[in-house]
């Protein structure tokens, strides 16, 4: 085994002697962006959906030559600044020739090209926007179908064989349904303006085609439409939605505490469809924005069934994870309407921007009513709530102020607002303050905060980004808060505070290394020595460092290291080191990965998360605790031209347990594997 570790270092520090020659590579360096987010968080599904639609953009870049504010705006790397910068320069001196002339826009650093290049392309021919004929429709619409299946090798506890008698009695101890996870998407695009989708979906563990369930458990379809005369957006199915700064309502996963420190605002995206498999974040209906000049009207309207444990005409909380697989997830499937509608009205120029939102939204013929408790005296009860919000941003070329200010039905407020200052292109500042009042209530609301929710939270947030030298980049953010009322697992008032500093370089040998440290604490309930519960602090420090590098002209590694110290009564801490190595010929059609991970952590509070590359589209950031060895092994084959084969392997030995996972995903082992795979046809 020490001859394994070993190796492992030997692996983690070669990209101080390999790198050559520019890899084409890079183009993986947004990953690291999404890789970051999805350690900021516990819930990863909005992280995930942010992943699959970046994939895409990826797959159909922009010719940045005819992409406008709307389009750029769908990459999060930008900047407002740097997106005015690009329209600007292309007024002045006309269509780009080359990917190259982007370092010549002064906004540009290189950090930021290297993360939008996979995204954009130059094209040496005027395109037209050709006419929506059915003729057009079919000749030129571009199709796209995925078919997914994953399995794991080892047999979970839900999965074991039980007695009639015991299930009759306990009839959530085993899952309904078969032991494999399995999807189908379907995509049809025209010229943009169009796009039509279906997405169907069974999780592992829930009814396919047994006695108790046939077909798919979650389908999904969309219809979107852009830019035909004032029609900016027509979406019909199933969408999303986000305005201002998501004090009232978002789906999107925006910047926040990152090492892009200046980029915490969320953009107004109005309506997006919902491309995914996340089964909660969408809306199901309609919505239509009319644009005239600087005015834009959206509406919209939402109607579908949620999950939740009914009692009577009652029920305590949505369920939100959208899994089914034993008889008492059934039995809360679709049981409660929600149905939703509103509005925003908009004034957007470049240098200023107010927009009203308004927003309702009721259950039918149920209420809400969680248990009483005392963190959640200040939740929502009821049948129908609402929300009404105010939206603003002024900006000149170097200074931005915006901002949103929302009140729920209760009358309660909630605010959001802040001032970015960029003297020069190399240096850009922030400062952020919120205040959301405990008894605010937004059952929809995304916005920055610590919590998972937009209530119960003050705070201010300070951010710097410095480019001291080419290829460098200096990030660092301080955030102080507090929760002015008890939440869960804290019973009394309590504050908190967090630190990051990154520093990057970006070379262009196709060398990128960063290093990150970040420390966060807060506070718990603890109990006292008579029987009585204090609180008290903790505190969690990170670091990480990584390095991607080429290794000659078909190959890539990436080596990383994590540290985390976790200290309340006494410290405990943990480690990974990890490695990979991507292969992608020239002309081949057969690329791969291969990672290897070796962790050692004190407990779960020490846990570590690593990114590994998964299969198209897929986001996949496992977490780790304990002893043990990660493998994982990924290819992709391109049959044809328009077919393609992808599948994954991954297997985790554990050194220190004989168990893995608690309750009905339990398996009696030290070893856990699982297989993906995936088809894809472009036609």
């Amino acid at each position: 085994m020490k001859s394994n570790y070993t190796l492992l270092l030997i692996l983690l520090f070669v990209c101080s002697s390999v790198y050559a020659q520019e890899s084409f590579f890079r183009s993986d360096k947004w990953m690291e962006y999404i890789e970051q987010l999805g350690e900021d968080t516990e819930d990863t599904r909005q992280v995930e959906t942010l992943f699959s639609e970046l994939s895409i953009l990826v797959d159909n870049p922009f010719d940045i030559n005819r992409a406008g504010v709307e389009e750029l705006r769908k990459i999060p790397f930008f900047s407002d600044e740097q997106i005015e910068n690009i329209i600007v320069y292309r007024e002045r001196y006309g269509p780009l020739l080359s990917l190259y002339e982007l370092k010549n826009i002064p906004a540009l650093d290189f950090h930021t090209i290297s993360l939008i290049l996979p995204f954009v392309y130059v094209s040496g021919q005027a395109v037209e926007n050709l006419p929506i004929t059915v003729k057009n429709l079919l000749k030129r619409g571009r199709n796209e179908l995925q078919i997914r299946y994953d399995r794991g090798f080892q047999q979970k506890r839900g999965y074991r064989d039980l007695p009639d008698s015991v299930l009759e009695q306990y009839p959530n101890r085993r899952y309904v349904g078969e032991p494999f996870y399995h999807s189908i998407r379907y995509d049809y695009s025209f010229d943009r303006r169009i796009q039509v989708g279906l997405v169907a979906e069974k999780d592992a563990g829930e009814a396919f085609w047994n006695g108790y369930h046939k077909g798919y458990d979650y389908y999904s379809f969309h219809y979107l439409q852009k830019n035909i005369g004032v029609l900016k957006t027509l979406a019909l199915g199933d969408y999303k939605v986000s305005f201002g700064q998501g004090l009232v309502i978002s789906n999107d996963f925006m910047p926040g505490r990152s090492a892009m420190v200046s980029q915490a605002a969320r953009r107004t995206y109005g309506f997006r469809r919902h491309y995914s498999t996340n089964e909660t974040d969408f809306f199901r209906g309609i919505g239509t924005t009319f644009r005239h000049k600087d005015m834009e009207l959206s509406l919209f309207y939402s109607y579908r069934k949620m999950d939740a444990g009914v009692d009577s005409l009652t029920f305590t909380t949505l369920k939100t994870d959208g899994l089914h697989r034993t008889v008492g997830d059934w039995e809360k499937r679709r049981t409660v309407l929600l149905q939703t509608f509103g509005g925003n009205i908009r004034y957007a120029t470049p240098n200023l921007c107010i927009g009203l939102t308004a927003l309702s939204y009721s259950f039918g013929h149920y209420e809400i009513q969680p248990n009483p408790l005392p963190y959640n005296l200040y939740y929502f009860r009821g049948n129908r709530n609402w929300n009404l919000s105010v939206d603003y941003l002024w900006k000149n070329r170097f200074l931005a102020f915006y901002g949103e200010t929302a009140i729920s039905k209760n009358k309660a407020l909630a605010t959001l607002n802040a001032l970015q200052l960029k003297p020069a292109s190399y240096i850009s500042f922030l400062l952020l303050y919120r205040y959301y009042d405990r008894r605010y209530q937004a059952l929809f609301g995304n916005a920055f905060a610590q919590s998972g929710t937009v209530q119960n939270e003050q705070g201010i947030y300070m951010g710097i980004e410095v480019t001291p030298l080419p290829f460098w980049k200096l990030a660092a953010y301080t955030d102080f808060f507090r929760f002015p009322w008890l939440k869960y697992g804290i019973d009394a008032p309590s504050t908190g505070k967090e630190y990051m500093l990154q520093l990057t370089y970006t070379s262009p040998k196709g060398v990128d290394l960063y290093i990150r440290y970040k420390y966060k604490q807060k506070e718990k309930n603890h109990s006292g020595d008579e029987n009585h519960t204090v609180i008290i602090p903790y505190n969690q420090q990170r670091l990480r460092m990584q390095c991607t590098y080429p290794i000659g002209a078909l190959f890539r590694g990436k080596s990383s290291l994590d540290g985390v110290w976790y200290e309340e009564n006494a410290g405990n801490k943990g480690f990974m080191i990890a490695q990979s190595i991507a292969y992608k010929p020239l002309e081949f059609p057969l690329q791969g990965d291969i990672y290897l991970a070796w962790f050692h952590t004190d407990d779960y509070n020490t846990r570590i998360s690593s990114y590994e590359r998964n299969l198209l589209y897929a986001f996949y950031m496992p977490t780790f605790y304990g002893r043990g060895l990660r493998l994982a092994v990924t290819f992709r084959w391109d049959i044809l031209e328009p077919l393609s084969l992808s599948a994954k392997i991954g297997h985790t030995h554990y050194n220190d347990r004989n168990l893995i996972g608690t309750g009905l995903e339990e398996i009696d082992g030290a070893n856990k594997t699982d297989l993906n795979v995936q088809v894809r046809w472009k036609f």
